[in-house]
C-alpha cells in the first residue's frame, strides 16, 4: 500500500470561474454528485460570498454529499468567512479554506499591505475561522512568488492559528518542477510544525506545467493536491485531476502514493462535464480524449495486437471507457438494452427512465441502421438535460436554397395549447431561431452554436448545442437527433426554457397571451 495523498477537487469552484464552464443549480448538484462518484476526498463547492447565487449552490452540494468534505473558499475577510461557514456548516464534514496573498508583488499593488500586516489578518481570520470550524485551509496565494523566509513565517503562523491544511499555489503558473520541489523541501525543511499538518499543491497551467508541478510538489512531501475534471480553470486552467490520479497509479514505482479515485469513473466524469457544459473534450487530451486509446499507424496496431503493453501503458477499462461487443438494433429488447448501460458503466438507474429511454432508442433504430455507444450515451445524456416545463416542438418546415432565402415555419406547444410561427433569415438555422423568438416574445441573443456528429457514418446523429442570453443571463442547451435541424431546434428550446423558467420563474400567462391556433409572423430586417 502505498502513501495516502488526499485529492482536492475544484471543479465547480475555480473550473466553474474559468469563460463557457459556468453552471446553474441543477448543474452543479448534478456534477457535485458525480465527483463523490468519483471517490475525491475534498469539493471545493464555490466562492460562497461571491454571489447570492453561488453561496444557494454551496449549501445545496453540502446537504447531499455524504463521502466527501465539502469546502467554500473565503478571502481573509470576516464577512467571507461567515458566508462560507453559514454555505458548509450543514456537510457531514465541512472546511473553511481561507486564503491571502503574501507575495510582495500582491501585497504592494493590491492588498496594500504591509509583511506585518498581512500576517496580522492571516493570524485573526485562521482563528477566527478555527473557531467556527475544526477544519481549516489556508493558501498562500501567489506562493511561489513570495519570499522564502515570509513564506515560513506565514505558513508555522497559520499552523498555530489553527489551520491543518497549507496550501502553497503557484497561483499564476510560474514555476518549474525543479522550484516546486525546492520550495515544498524547503518549507518542512524549516517549520517543524509541518509534521502537524497537510502541505498542499495547486498548480495553474500557464505555461503547461500544471501536472509536473503537481507531481514534483507531492514527490517533495506534499499529500494533498488541488485539481479540476479535465484540467479547467482560470486562464489556461489547473492541473487535470484524471492526469496526476493515473501519473501517480501509473508510475507508483516512482512514486509510492495512491488516491483514493475510483479510475473507472475518471471518463464519465469527464464527458458529464462536457456535456453539461458544452465546451467538447480536445481529441488529444491525455486520460480521457477519444485518441488516448486510439492507434491508427500500422506499427502501433501491430505492437498492440501482439502485446498490449507495447504501445498502452494503461486500459481504456482502468479509466471507465469500456468495450463491448454486444451490438444493438431495432430487433433489440430492453433487457439487452439494460445490459448494455451496464455495460458503458451506467448503474442504478430507474425503471422509469431506462423505458423512456428505450423508446428513444426504439425510435432511433428506425432512423439510423448501426447504433453505436456514444449514440446510447448521447441519448442518456440528452434524455437526462430536459427541461420538464416550457415550449416543446411538435412540427417544422423550413425551406432553404442557394437561390432562395430561408423560411422556417415552425409550430409550438405550450401547456397544451399550440402557438405557429414563420420567419426568414439568411440561413435555415437564422431563420428557425428567430421564428422561435418570435414565438416565444422573449428577445435573446446567441452566443455560441455548434454542430457535431455523435458518431460516424452518414446516419449518425447530429448533437447541437447552443448558448443564449437575454441580457440577464447565460442559457445553455443541447439537442440530438439525426436531422440537424431538429437537433439545432430542440438545443434552442431547451435553451430558452431555462431562460424563461429557470431564473426568471414560471411566466405569467400574460406574458404570451395566446390562444391555440394564433400564428405570429416575422421577418428580418436588412439591417441585422
Amino acid at each position: 500500500m502505498g502513501e495516502k495523498v488526499f485529492v482536492f477537487d475544484t471543479t465547480l469552484r475555480d473550473g466553474e470561474q474559468a469563460p463557457g464552464y459556468s453552471m446553474n443549480l441543477e448543474e452543479k448538484l448534478k456534477m457535485a454528485r458525480q465527483i463523490e462518484a468519483l471517490g475525491v476526498d475534498i469539493i471545493e463547492a464555490g466562492f460562497a460570498i461571491s454571489s447570492p447565487g453561488d453561496f444557494e449552490s454551496v449549501r445545496s452540494i453540502a446537504s447531499i454529499v455524504r463521502n466527501a468534505t465539502v469546502c467554500s473558499l473565503a478571502r481573509s475577510l470576516k464577512k467571507d468567512i461567515d458566508a462560507a461557514y453559514e454555505a458548509v456548516k450543514v456537510a457531514v464534514s465541512p472546511r473553511l479554506h481561507v486564503f491571502l496573498a503574501t507575495s510582495d508583488i500582491h501585497l504592494e499593488y493590491k492588498l496594500k499591505l504591509s509583511r506585518d500586516e498581512a500576517f496580522e489578518r492571516m493570524d485573526q481570520m485562521v482563528r477566527y475561522a478555527s473557531s467556527l470550524c475544526p477544519d481549516v485551509e489556508f493558501s498562500l496565494e501567489d506562493a511561489t512568488r513570495t519570499d522564502r523566509e515570509y513564506m515560513l513565517r506565514i505558513v508555522e503562523g497559520a499552523i498555530k492559528a489553527g489551520a491543518h491544511t497549507i496550501n502553497l499555489p503557484d497561483t499564476v503558473g510560474y514555476s518549474t518542477p525543479g522550484e516546486i520541489y525546492d520550495m515544498v523541501r524547503y518549507v518542512k525543511e524549516h517549520v517543524p510544525l509541518t509534521d502537524k499538518a497537510v502541505l498542499s499543491m495547486h498548480c495553474h497551467n500557464d505555461l503547461g506545467m500544471a501536472v509536473s508541478n503537481t507531481l514534483s510538489g507531492l514527490e517533495a512531501g506534499a499529500r494533498q493536491f488541488e485539481c479540476a475534471i479535465s484540467g479547467i480553470g482560470e486562464r489556461a486552467g489547473n492541473a487535470a485531476l484524471e492526469e496526476v490520479v493515473m501519473a501517480l497509479k501509473t508510475r507508483k514505482d516512482k512514486y509510492g502514493l495512491e488516491t483514493g479515485i475510483n479510475t473507472k469513473e475518471i471518463a464519465r466524469s469527464s464527458h458529464l462535464l462536457s456535456s453539461i457544459t458544452g465546451v467538447k473534450i480536445n481529441p488529444s487530451k491525455a486520460i480521457v480524449g477519444q485518441n488516448a486509446f486510439a492507434h491508427e499507424s500500422g506499427i502501433h496496431q501491430h505492437g498492440v495486437m501482439a502485446k498490449r503493453e507495447t504501445y498502452e501503458i494503461m486500459t481504456p477499462e482502468d479509466v471507465g471507457v469500456t468495450k463491448t461487443n454486444l451490438i444493438l438494433g431495432k430487433h433489440s429488447g430492453i433487457h439487452a438494452f439494460s445490459r448494455k448501460l451496464e455495460e458503458l458503466g451506467y448503474y442504478d438507474i430507474p425503471d422509469e427512465e431506462i423505458k423512456n429511454l428505450f423508446s428513444s432508442f426504439k425510435a432511433l433504430s428506425d432512423r439510423k441502421k448501426h447504433i453505436m455507444d456514444n449514440d446510447i450515451i448521447a441519448l442518456l445524456d440528452s434524455q437526462r438535460s430536459v427541461v420538464k416545463e416550457g415550449w416543446s416542438l411538435k412540427d417544422y418546415v423550413v425551406n432553404s436554397g442557394n437561390g432562395i432565402t430561408s423560411t422556417a415555419c415552425i409550430t409550438l406547444e405550450k401547456d397544451g395549447k399550440k402557438v405557429q410561427g414563420v420567419a426568414i433569415g439568411t440561413g435555415p438555422i437564422y431563420a428557425s431561431f428567430r421564428c422561435i423568438e418570435k414565438i416565444i416574445k422573449h428577445p435573446f441573443s446567441l452566443l455560441d452554436y455548434q454542430l457535431d456528429a455523435v458518431t460516424e457514418h452518414r446516419d449518425a446523429q447530429g448533437q447541437a448545442t447552443v448558448k443564449v442570453s437575454d441580457g440577464k443571463g447565460t442559457y445553455r442547451g443541447r439537442g440530438l437527433s439525426t436531422d440537424v435541424i431538429e437537433a439545432s431546434l430542440l438545443a434552442l428550446l431547451q435553451a430558452v426554457n431555462r431562460m424563461l423558467y429557470e431564473k426568471h420563474g414560471e411566466a405569467e400567462d400574460d406574458e404570451f397571451g395566446l390562444d391555440e391556433g394564433d400564428m405570429l409572423v416575422g421577418h428580418t430586417d436588412k439591417e441585422e
